[in-house]
């Protein structure tokens, strides 16, 4: 169960940062370090200088590596995510390393969208351990992503038949919610959290977002907000749900519980894009400007060094922020290409609605029809590209 709330911390988008942050003066504060008398960093430095001393015991560097993970998830610090991959370093480039490292290296692959070689690793971890609760968890949020809607179903199966009901419903709840089994999806999900009161706090949390999505999705905000809160009392740190909260409150109009829920946060470029967001409805210009010119050196970072995780942040950049339609739409189909989550669905709408390029959108309008996507906002902007607005 601990390797698989660890997991579950990967999942969902990467909110990885994309370049150094250079302060504005040397007075302002970049970061927080732990204390040293931590016990958590305690634990971690010792456990790093056993490793130091032997580099290849597998067993302490995917201990040490999984405690990065977490402690990556907990922190909403990505740094995390490079030292655990820096403890597997013996292993990394290996065509076939052990099967425990194997599962970890494909679990930080997917949390940077190199969907690819953890589909890959996860495949041939299960031909190994067809039992693998964690790899088959792994592979269907892949699979999700990607489209991949079959496959997933598929292994959420495999899920509920290894797994507690909470994990296995959440699995192939978020499949059905994307699928045309919207209501009956978020139903059976919500029973099934309420009958998982003692399930871990990490657990609820995903329960708990997916459920607030869903529900924003249909347009229901008073379940959406209720969700939304519950998550955060929970978690009150994790990024993915920081970021899902403030877009749900940006759609309202509510710019200045944004820069509350968002504030010390802007090393995170998903966030630090919201923020931006939220002092551009606020009419605060001069800060907003600061952010932009800050975003724009970090994707042109990104875009030096050929990562192509923030393409759908990117596009929303560009398209909400520099008022650049063209370069929004251009990055939302590349973005299509890696992934077909509800939120990439609007982004490419949104910037071909803004293109006047009703051509461009339809082969996610195709995708919408063929797969019974079920979104307020997404029939709302098809209904506008068809009406040519």
């Amino acid at each position: 169960m601990h390797k698989l709330i660890l997991m579950l911390a990967c999942c969902g988008a990467a909110l990885v940062q994309a370049a150094p942050y250079i302060p504005a003066s040397g007075q302002q504060v970049v970061a927080s370090v732990p204390r040293r008398g931590d016990p958590l960093q305690q634990e971690l430095r010792r456990l790093r200088s056993q490793l130091n001393a032997s580099p290849n015991d597998v067993a302490l560097a995917t201990t040490v590596a999984r405690r990065y993970i977490a402690l990556g998830r907990s922190e909403t610090d990505p740094r995390y995510l490079g030292y655990a991959q820096a403890a597997l370093a013996p292993w990394w480039q290996q065509a076939a390393p052990p099967p425990e490292v194997r599962l970890l290296r494909a679990t930080l692959l997917q949390s940077t969208h190199q969907f690819a070689p953890a589909l890959a690793d996860l495949k041939a971890v299960l031909a190994a351990d067809p039992g693998s609760t964690q790899a088959w968890l792994t592979l269907a949020t892949v699979q999700t992503v990607r489209g991949d809607y079959a496959d997933a179903t598929a292994s959420c199966a495999r899920v509920s038949r290894l797994s507690i009901d909470l994990i296995a419903i959440t699995c192939i709840a978020n499949v059905g919610a994307l699928t045309g089994k919207a209501e009956r999806s978020e139903q059976l999900l919500d029973l099934t959290l309420t009958r998982s009161a003692n399930a871990p706090p990490e657990l609820q949390v995903w329960a708990l977002t997916l459920l607030a999505e869903m529900a924003q999705r249909r347009a229901d905000g008073a379940a959406a907000e209720a969700r939304f809160r519950q998550a955060l009392a929970l978690s009150p740190r994790n990024s993915y749900l920081q970021g899902a909260y403030a877009d749900f409150l940006l759609e309202q109009g509510r710019h200045a519980e944004v820069l509350t829920l968002l504030r010390d946060q802007e090393r995170i470029d998903a966030l630090l894009l919201r923020r931006a967001l939220a002092l551009q409805q606020s009419g605060q210009q001069r800060a907003m400007q600061a952010d932009v010119k800050e975003l724009a050196a970090r994707f042109d970072a990104a875009a030096q060094r050929g990562d192509t995780v923030h393409q759908r942040e990117q596009a929303r950049f560009e398209l909400l922020l520099r008022h650049d339609s063209r370069a929004a739409l251009a990055l939302a189909r590349k973005n299509w290409e890696v992934q077909k989550e509800p939120a990439d669905i609007r982004i490419y709408l949104e910037a071909a609605l803004q293109a006047q390029d009703a051509g461009a959108a339809k082969p996610v309008i195709d995708w919408v029809a063929s797969h019974h996507t079920e979104d307020v906002m997404v029939t709302r902007l098809m209904r506008q590209l068809r009406a040519g607005i």
